[in-house]
Parts: C-alpha cells; structure tokens; sequence
C-alpha cells in the first residue's frame, strides 16, 4: 500500500479530525480494518500505520530477544502510548489527548505521507521541519539513494 500527498487538517476541539476525502479515498481498502497511531521516533509527530502495515512494522520488533536489556528497552518505548483507532461512520478518527500532547497537536495540522503510512503533525512544526531540512536534501538523497547500497 502506497498513501501520497500531504493534507492541511483540522483537529475539532474533542480532538477528532476528518480525513479528507482524497486521503480516505485512498485508504478505502483498509478502513474498516482500523489503523495503529503511535509516537514517531524520530520527529515530534504521530504516525498512523493501517492495520497490515503495522503487522508487518512489528514482526521485527518480535523477534528481539526480551531477556537483552536493551531491547527490552527499545519495546516499550516503541510501544509507549500505540492505541488502536478506528473511523467513524463520518471518517473521523480521534487522537487520544497524550499523543496530542507528544506532538503539540492542538488545531492546524497536516496529514503527510510517509510511503506506507501517514505522520500526523501541528503544521508550524511541519513546516519547519521541512524547511529546516531542504537545503540538506540533495546531499541526503545521494547518502540513501545513490550508489549502489540499495537494498531490491
């Protein structure tokens, strides 16, 4: 599964938000399967994985040795506040207030694809992040593309 497009949301003051109507038309197929959100590692946003996307995310995570420290560790942060949504009837989904909080969701927000999932963030942070980081972009993109390190 493929989602594309970035969408400028709105979160509803019980924090609920719409998907829009190009997002859900893509997500048809998954609806009512529900979906998993959880905390980003490494950005101040959500991510909202469809069910059989995070099926797949956290087959590797099973495979850690629980009785190693350390990744012991990894798990429950990785798995520090995942919840289980669903949409509404209207295509509404509902982000739980401390997941809000991590990502200072309060309002605007923007709805980004990630390839196989979407990342949920407040909008002044998406934009600076992006911002922040185009200029650096060319040489990311020959780090992880170029060459021949790709992995078929």
């Amino acid at each position: 599964m493929e989602v594309i497009g970035v969408h400028d949301c709105k979160v509803d003051t019980k924090g609920r938000l719409m998907l829009p109507s190009a997002l859900k038309s893509q997500l048809e197929h998954v609806l009512n399967e529900g979906f998993i959100l959880k905390r980003s590692i490494f950005q101040p946003c959500l991510e909202l994985y469809p069910r059989q996307q995070w099926d797949e995310a956290v087959k590797g995570v099973n495979k850690l040795n629980r009785f190693v420290k350390k990744n012991n560790d990894f798990i429950r942060i990785f798995m520090a506040g995942v919840r289980t949504i669903e949409a509404d009837n209207t295509g509404r989904i509902l982000i739980p207030k401390d997941l809000a909080v991590f990502a200072g969701i309060d309002k605007d927000i923007v709805l980004a694809s990630a390839i196989n999932i979407i990342e949920i963030w407040d909008k002044e942070k998406y934009e600076a992040s992006v911002s922040a980081h185009i200029e650096d972009f060319s040489k990311l993109a020959e780090e992880v593309m170029g060459g021949d390190h790709k992995s078929d």
